[in-house]
């Protein structure tokens, strides 16, 4: 199965945009994008509707790619449960952020 990287490659390439391209549509850098692109980067649900609106493709093409590439309605099950783990995840590291911030009377 191929990553949300890839399927944001794929998205990006159908538009005939580059890399650079694409990072300005999204107001951040180049290289900022290029780890979306390879995965170095994790996304939170924000950055991806963001991505979609811009790309106008559905989320659900960015994390599942073509509807043909669909599996099963379990692995789309699946993947939407990894996305609220992961959204979950990103606030708790938030939340200890601002905790830690607090402790430090910053």
């Amino acid at each position: 199965m191929k990553s949300i990287g890839d399927h944001i490659k794929q998205s990006r390439l159908a538009l005939g945009l580059s890399q650079a391209d694409a990072a300005k549509k999204l107001n951040i850098s180049t290289p900022a994008f290029c780890k979306i692109e390879t995965g170095q980067t994790d996304l939170n649900i924000s950055r991806l509707l963001q991505i979609s609106k811009n790309f106008k493709v559905p989320v659900i093409q960015l994390i599942a790619g073509k509807s043909e590439e669909f599996n099963s309605s379990e692995e789309l099950t699946a993947l939407k449960k990894e996305l609220i783990e992961k959204e979950e995840e990103i606030n708790k590291l938030r939340k200890k952020v601002i905790d830690l911030y607090d402790k430090l009377g910053i």
